[in-house]
């Protein structure tokens, strides 16, 4: 994708944004927002918010943000 969208590692689709998730690290205790993406498929990744150079992780509980 040249626009800067991410795209989904397992269908290649663009992913949209699915808002934020308040979470806390595990690496160094502080609540962060997770930023969520999703694509047409109903795959769920996300991220940290501060973070966002690092990949998208696959969500553990996609069904809570479909």
């Amino acid at each position: 994708m040249t626009d800067g969208v991410p795209a989904c590692p397992e269908c290649s689709q663009a992913m949209e944004s699915g808002g934020f998730a308040l979470a806390t690290r595990e690496d160094d205790g502080r609540r962060i927002c997770r930023t969520l993406l999703r694509c047409t498929d109903r795959h769920v990744r996300w991220r940290w918010a501060d973070r966002p150079e690092e990949p998208l992780e696959a969500c553990p509980t996609p069904e809570l943000f479909r």
